[in-house]
C-alpha cells in the first residue's frame, strides 16, 4: 500500500478548501451528495488506473501516445493534459500562499514563491531515496491536512437532519451547478488519473505472472478504498464545517476571510491548525501535481524536462495571478472548473483501455464494470455541459 494515498493528496488540494467551503458558507448542506457522489466515482476510476499501471505495465499516458495516430495528435493531446496540470498548480500554489499569509503575514506573491521552492525539496525524494520514501513523506503531510480541516468539526454545531437533506440531488440555480462542478474537479483530479498507473507501475514493476497481479490488485483495492474513504471524509468534513460555522456568515467571499471567521466563533487554536493544514495541503498536493506532469511529458512525448526548469513554467501562472490582485479564492474555484472540463479526456481512454481484451487479458472489466465506467464518464460530461449551458444563458 502506498500509491493510492499519493494520488489521494490530490484530492484534498486548496482547491478542495475553496469549493467545499464556498458550498457550504453559500449554501449550507445543500451539495453534500456531490462530495459522496464524486467519492465514489473516484474510488472507480483511481482502481481502475492501478488496474492499468499492474496489468499493462504502463502507464496511461503512454498507452494514449500509442494509440494516437500521429506525432500532432499526441501534441494536441500533450497540451490540454499541461494545461490541466497548470490549472492544478494554480490551485496548489495560491493555497500554500494564502496559507503563509494566514500563519505569517507574508505577501501572497513571495507565499507563492516559497510554496514553490519548497516543493521542488520534495521532488528531489524520489530521485535519492527511493519512490517508498516519497510515499512516507506524502502520507505524513496527508495526516497534518486530515487535522488541520476536521479539528474544528468537533466544536460545530451540526445539524443532522440538515446533513441528511444534503444526500438529496439537487441544484439551486446556476451558482451551485458551477460549485458543483469545481467540486467535481477538485475531487476527481485529472493528474492523479493519469498518474495512479504510473506510481504502482514504478513501486511495484512491470511483473506479468498472474498470481502476482492478483496479489497486487487485492492489495491496491484496499490501498485505493482506505486513502480515498479518509481524503473523502476530509472533503465532506470542510463542507459541513463551513455549512455549521459559516452559513450566513457576512464577508465570507475567500479563504482569508473564512479562516478569520472560524478564528472568531471557533477559537484560534482552530484557526491556527485549519492554516497548517492548509499549507501542508498546498505544499503537498503541488509536489504530486509537478510529478503528475512529468509522468505526463514522459507518456506522452517520450521526453523528461529537468525538474527545475518544468517548475518554474508551472507556477508562473500562479505567480502572476497572484501579482496581479486577482481574488485568491476565484481564481481556485475557476482552476478547479477546468480541471473538471478536462476529466473526459482522461476518464474515456481509461475506460476504453481497461474494457480492452487484447491489452488487459484476464483481468478485462467485465459487463457490469463496462457499464458503471461508461455512466461515470457520461455523469461527469453532462455535469460539464450543463455548467457551460447555464453559464451562457445566465450572461444572455
Amino acid at each position: 500500500m502506498g500509491p493510492a494515498f499519493v494520488a489521494a493528496v490530490a484530492y484534498v488540494d486548496p482547491g478542495n478548501v475553496a469549493a467545499n467551503l464556498a458550498a457550504g458558507a453559500g449554501y449550507g448542506y445543500l451539495l453534500v451528495w456531490v462530495l459522496v457522489a464524486a467519492n465514489i466515482m473516484a474510488m472507480l476510476v483511481q482502481f481502475l488506473s492501478a488496474k492499468l499501471g499492474l496489468v499493462t505495465g504502463h502507464s496511461l499516458p503512454e498507452l494514449v501516445g500509442e494509440a494516437l495516430p500521429r506525432r500532432g495528435g499526441r501534441l494536441a493531446y500533450w497540451f490540454q493534459a499541461e494545461l490541466v496540470a497548470a490549472a492544478t498548480d494554480v490551485a496548489e500554489i495560491i493555497g500554500g500562499a494564502v496559507a503563509l499569509q494566514l500563519l505569517f503575514g507574508l505577501p501572497l506573491l513571495v507565499g507563492g514563491v516559497i510554496t514553490g521552492v519548497l516543493s521542488l525539496a520534495i521532488l528531489a525524494i524520489p530521485s535519492r531515496h527511493g519512490q517508498r520514501a516519497f510515499e512516507i513523506v506524502i502520507i505524513g503531510m496527508l495526516v497534518v491536512i486530515t487535522i488541520g480541516f476536521t479539528a474544528g468539526l468537533a466544536l460545530s454545531p451540526l445539524s443532522w437532519s440538515g446533513v441528511a437533506s444534503g444526500l438529496i440531488p439537487r441544484f439551486e440555480g446556476t451558482e451551485t451547478v458551477m460549485l458543483a462542478t469545481s467540486m467535481l474537479g477538485a475531487t476527481v483530479m485529472p493528474h492523479a488519473v493519469y498518474m495512479h498507473s504510473s506510481l504502482v507501475r514504478d513501486r511495484h514493476g512491470a511483473d506479468g505472472r498472474p498470481r502476482r497481479i492478483a496479489t497486487l490488485l487485492r492489495a491496491t483495492r484496499w490501498d485505493v478504498a482506505v486513502s480515498l474513504v479518509l481524503a473523502g471524509s476530509v472533503n465532506i468534513a470542510m463542507l459541513l464545517l463551513a455549512a455549521a460555522s459559516l452559513q450566513g456568515a457576512e464577508g465570507i467571499d475567500g479563504i482569508a476571510e473564512a479562516h478569520a471567521a472560524l478564528s472568531d466563533s471557533l477559537g484560534p487554536a482552530v484557526g491556527l491548525i485549519f492554516a497548517v493544514g492548509l499549507f501542508a495541503s498546498g505544499l503537498a498536493s503541488t509536489s504530486v501535481g509537478a510529478y503528475a506532469g512529468a509522468e505526463i511529458m514522459a507518456g506522452l512525448l517520450h521526453m523528461r524536462v529537468p525538474m527545475l526548469a518544468r517548475r518554474l513554467v508551472t507556477i508562473m501562472p500562479a505567480l502572476i495571478i497572484l501579482a496581479s490582485g486577482a481574488n485568491p479564492t476565484q481564481a481556485l474555484l475557476w482552476s478547479q472548473v477546468l480541471l473538471s472540463m478536462g476529466l473526459p479526456f482522461a476518464l474515456v481512454p481509461l475506460a476504453r483501455f481497461t474494457a480492452n481484451r487484447r491489452l488487459m487479458g484476464r483481468w478485462v472489466n467485465g459487463r457490469v464494470m463496462v457499464v458503471v465506467a461508461w455512466t461515470v464518464v457520461a455523469a461527469i460530461s453532462a455535469l460539464n455541459v450543463v455548467l457551460v449551458v447555464e453559464t451562457v444563458m445566465a450572461d444572455l
